[in-house]
């Protein structure tokens, strides 16, 4: 499961990372920032995830 869940962590942020570039590109604020939102929560997920399997 803990492997399972850093994955989808991974895959959001670079999910979010791809946006967050084509979100420069198109000079798009509201992509950018939504970009953003997901990178934060999926690293704050992950950290979330990996303290409490400790």
């Amino acid at each position: 499961m803990r492997y399972l869940a850093a994955a989808v962590a991974l895959l959001a942020v670079a999910l979010g990372v791809a946006g967050f570039v084509y979100g420069e590109a198109d000079d798009s604020p509201g992509l950018q920032l939504l970009s953003a939102l997901l990178v934060i929560g999926a690293v704050a997920i992950g950290v979330r995830v990996a303290r409490r399997t400790r």
